[in-house]
């Protein structure tokens, strides 16, 4: 029995070929047209969009992270929005990148805050605040272990952080993972503490440990 090949003669061929290479060329003509559309609304500005060196205003972003520090404390609203518009004028901005995590933080929005703070930390990998700002992110979403880490990889940028000494100190004694430092952070505290409530809260402890 022959199989159900339908055959056609030659003229028939080579029409059938060329009215399908029209329909292919109509076809790349349209793909081309899309993707060209689609490369340039990739190009539309935003926090997050790759800036180029003639769209980055890393001036007009420290002014704006500047504006942002003086509102964080009382508007969180207005902090977001000009730190938002810092990160368009320069998304390398690092300490708008912290302080956007900061204002995450406070309204805990902890996946928020932790990818801003790690932009932080890689964008100022001498600067210890953005890695204070993740442990703090770390032990309010209950993960003690990286919440310590982060407060020592602090002191490892700056040792003698006392904002990271206390975060670290007090970290320890609340989850009970006091170790050889514990007690020499206390002592820092207690002398430097970074407020009356700090150094008596550290000398309290102390003489806890001296009884």
């Amino acid at each position: 029995m022959r199989s159900g090949v339908i055959t056609m003669g030659t003229t028939e061929l080579r029409s059938t070929i060329q009215k399908r290479r029209e329909r292919l060329s109509v076809v790349a003509a349209a793909l081309l047209m899309s993707l060209a559309l689609g490369c340039a609304s990739s190009k539309k500005s935003g926090p997050y969009a790759t800036p180029s060196p003639q769209t980055r205003n890393p001036i007009r972003a420290q002014e704006l992270n500047a504006e942002a520090v003086k509102v964080l404390a009382t508007d969180l609203d207005a902090a977001e929005h000009l730190l938002r518009d810092a990160l368009t004028e320069d998304l390398y901005c690092g300490p708008a990148h912290n302080n956007l995590g900061v204002v995450y933080l406070k309204r805990d929005r902890l996946y928020e805050a932790a990818n801003e703070l790690e932009w932080a930390k890689k964008l100022m990998p001498g600067h210890p605040d953005p890695r204070l700002n993740l442990g703090l992110v770390f032990e309010k979403a209950v993960r003690t272990e990286d919440a310590l880490g982060a407060y020592a990889s602090a002191l490892e940028i700056y040792s003698d952080h006392i904002a990271s000494k206390q975060a670290l100190a007090r970290a320890q004694i609340r989850y009970s993972r006091e170790d050889t430092r514990t007690y020499g952070l206390l002592e820092d505290i207690a002398m430097g503490g970074d407020s009356l409530a700090w150094r008596d809260w550290a000398r309290k402890e102390l003489q806890k440990r001296e009884r």
